[in-house]
């Protein structure tokens, strides 16, 4: 039986892992529990068809308990667990007879809705700034708008991104410089046409 003051800690994350390893149900079902709505809303940013969505993360915990035999332990389980639902909905989509490449379709697909609003709700001004910010946001290429939501809405570290995304943790760095540096320059010009 698994303790519920290991079920919240960091360290119980991966002791939950482990005891899936072993064939644990409740270790199993409270995995599931806790990441649910981390890949829920990951997902939600590759499709916008819920349904599609939630099918594939049962997919992958299905997948994940029927071969967890196979499967290693890991120290980040949500990070796994984000790169193999990324993975499987990448498959399902090339499945499908309209995608041309995963790329492609990862990148023109990824959309990331950024709430910026929570910063600044107690102002009244704060309604004009974030609808700025949003577009600001949302001129970005969708690779930039990845990075930023699993950095900063994720709290990913750049190691744990760059197995997310699957790719090199100095191209990690790269786009989030880009990113900033895009975002700080549009800032920028727009403060300046606004006080011209």
């Amino acid at each position: 039986m698994v303790q519920t003051d290991i079920l919240h800690s960091d360290s119980g994350k991966n002791t939950l892992w482990s005891l899936m390893l072993d064939g644990d149900v409740r270790a199993f079902e409270n995995l599931m529990e806790q990441h649910f709505q981390v890949l829920y809303q990951y997902g939600s940013k590759f499709s916008k068809d819920p349904e599609f969505v939630k099918d594939t993360i049962q997919d992958l915990f299905l997948y994940i308990w029927e071969h967890r035999s196979t499967l290693s332990n890991t120290n980040a389980v949500r990070p796994y667990l984000m790169a193999s639902l990324r993975r499987m909905m990448h498959r399902v989509t090339l499945r499908t007879p309209a995608t041309d490449t995963y790329e492609d379709n990862l990148t023109q697909v990824f959309n990331a809705e950024f709430s910026v609003e929570q910063n600044y709700i107690r102002l009244e001004s704060s309604r004009v700034i974030s609808h700025h910010l949003q577009s600001i946001l949302d001129d970005l290429p969708a690779r930039q708008k990845e990075v930023i939501y699993l950095k900063f809405y994720q709290g990913l570290s750049r190691d744990l991104i760059s197995q997310v995304m699957d790719i090199s943790p100095q191209t990690v760095s790269n786009l989030l410089q880009i990113a900033i540096k895009q975002l700080r320059h549009q800032i920028n010009s727009d403060y300046i046409s606004i006080i011209a």
